[in-house]
């Protein structure tokens, strides 16, 4: 099965799955969909994750500019919101999201749904939710054969 799934009950439980998502996707890249309610954790995993790179700049939503780049670390990090295109607005960055999935990068698009099927492929798509307890649940799924073996390390 290309799922899996963790209860992240603490910050202390994010940052751990973020690492270790990190060190696999750290030599290959990725291109990562992230589905989510506003305010489900989205964007901190991906500072957490960017961190775990060894980002140093400040990893911000990208929500008013569409587009953060982070370039400081081994491995570029691209973070992509497209919760504030509308239809046109997608089209518009169709090429760009189509550019940043190929190559040794890593690329985070929040509010996938809103992409109309303009995204690669070959991904992993991360659905976080509210748990009753107020923890994160994460779902990874890898779309397409490339990415199973991510799906595979988090797993062990």
């Amino acid at each position: 099965m290309n799922k899996f799934v963790q209860k992240c009950k603490t910050l202390d439980d994010t940052k751990s799955l973020a690492e270790k998502f990190a060190k696999l996707v750290e030599s290959d890249g990725c291109f990562v969909n992230l589905f989510g309610e506003i305010g489900a954790g989205k964007t901190a995993f991906v500072r957490l994750v960017a961190q775990s790179l060894g980002i140093v700049e400040k990893v911000t939503s990208p929500s008013f500019v569409i587009l953060n780049e982070y370039h400081s670390a081994s491995i570029p990090v691209y973070h992509f919101d497209l919760y504030r295109l509308e239809h046109a607005g997608i089209k518009t960055i169709t090429d760009e999201l189509r550019e940043y999935s190929s190559g040794r990068k890593i690329t985070f698009v929040e509010w996938a749904e809103f992409s109309q099927g303009e995204l690669p492929f070959e991904r992993i798509e991360i659905n976080v939710t509210y748990d009753d307890d107020d923890s994160r649940i994460y779902e990874f799924k890898s779309v397409g054969e490339k990415n199973i073996r991510i799906i595979e390390g988090l797993k062990q």
